[in-house]
Parts: structure tokens; sequence; C-alpha cells
């Protein structure tokens, strides 16, 4: 049960209006909009800002802000957020190939160097600590000007908000992101042995930080030869952090 019942969603009308903007990047009005009604200042300042930060200017596109929103909402582990920016990101032409291999971005050849770049800015600003550096600068001014910098930390930033929203509202997922959420195990398959392993993603804990119990990354070597360890699409330095990830698929 989530931590405050949503309103129906003909509760402030001036909300219902400005919603129907949700009908085209979700198609349907999110649970976390109908919590928000209870003070429809808040609801109505929300949806006008999404807007802002959503729409397409230009070369930052549609569906690569979805993309940047849903690596974000992987970082910090909100799986509501997860499956909202993932239903959007389909809904907005983001090919197959990237969605499928969103966790390999680095390497993938589905995405180009300009795009890795704003993957990276998304996983590092929604880090905590956060992890922007002059490193990652220099790079974001190699492929995107200021604008689009900025545009792009709007979308990190406007999923800050929502992953602190619904995970601590614990917001009930709609039956329409569920559906995009659980694409990936059709995929990929569930696993029933430990060579099924090898088809699925895996996020390890990150060096640097003190590890609070024995090799916490014992599943990276399970069933493999020579000491070889699984190759990780994500390194998180707690252990709470990595519940947060499974947690969000």
């Amino acid at each position: 049960m989530p931590l405050v019942t949503p309103l129906k969603p003909d509760h402030d009308l001036e909300t219902k209006s400005l919603a129907k903007f949700f009908n085209e990047t979700l198609g349907f009005c999110p649970n976390s909009v109908l919590t928000m009604q209870h003070r429809p200042a808040i609801s109505k300042a929300f949806i006008n800002l999404n807007k802002a930060v959503m729409a397409n200017q230009g070369r930052v596109t549609s569906a690569l802000k979805r993309m940047i929103a849903w690596v974000s909402s992987n970082a910090t582990g909100c799986r509501y957020c997860q499956a909202h920016a993932i239903r959007a990101a389909e809904r907005y032409g983001a090919n197959d190939e990237q969605l499928d291999n969103i966790w390999e971005y680095k390497t993938h050849a589905a995405f180009s160097e300009a795009e890795r770049v704003a993957l990276d800015f998304s996983l590092a600003a929604s880090m905590v600590p956060n992890t922007v550096n002059d490193d990652l600068k220099k790079r974001l001014y190699t492929y995107w000007n200021e604008g689009e910098i900025v545009e792009m930390l709007g979308v990190i930033s406007l999923f800050g908000y929502l992953n602190r929203w619904n995970d601590s509202m614990g917001t009930s997922i709609e039956d329409g992101a569920v559906e995009s959420g659980i694409k990936y195990l059709e995929k990929h398959g569930y696993p029933k042995t430990v060579n099924d392993l090898n088809k699925h993603n895996f996020i390890s804990f990150g060096r640097g930080a003190p590890s609070p119990v024995y090799n916490p990354d014992w599943a990276l070597k399970l069933g493999m030869k020579d000491n070889k360890k699984r190759k990780t699409v994500m390194r998180v330095n707690s252990v709470y952090g990595l519940l947060l990830a499974v947690q969000s698929g």
C-alpha cells in the first residue's frame, strides 16, 4: 500500500487538463501525479516542469532524455521511475537494440560517443556522492553545448525528485508500466541453471569502500572457469545500493 492514497483523475480539473501530456508520453496519468493532487499547486507545478524539461529542443532527443532518465533511476534504485522511463523511451522511438543493450552503452555499437557521454553524465550525477568531475566536463563539451547540458541535467534532476517521491510514497506501478518492465525477463529468460546467469546483467560492489561482508561479488565467479569473472554493467559502493539496484530490475 502506498504511503498516501492517489486521488481520482478528476479530483482537480486543472491538473486533469495538464495531465493530458502524460497520455502522449506514457499512455496514462501516473499515480505519482494523482497523489500530488492532495496539494494541487504541487501537481500543477510538477506537470509544467515536466513538460519544460522533457520538451524536444533538438539534438537531445525525446528518446535520449528517457534513456538518461532510465540510467539515473537505475542508479538510485527507483523501480517505479525505471518502468516509466523505459516505457516512454519505447513510445518516443528509442530503437530496440539500444533498449536491449542500454547497460552496455559504454561499448555497444548501437550508441554514439555523444550518447555514451550523456549517459555517463546521468550515472555520475545520480550517484551519492556525486562523481561529476573535470574529465567528464571535458568530454561533455566535446559533443554538447551548454544549453544541451542544461537539458540533460534538467532530466537528471527531475528524476532525482521523482525517485525520492516514488520510493518514499511506495507509489503503485500502473499496468502499462509493468508491461514494459517485464520485457527484460521475456528477452533474457528466467535463470534456472548457473549457466543461465551468463545471459543476464550483473551489478557489483564498487571499489574504494570497505565491504561489510566477505566476498560480496561471489556471483561474478559462480560457475566460471579459470578464476574468471562475469562482466558487470555497474558498480555500487554500498550493499544497500546493490539491493536497490537489484530491486529496480
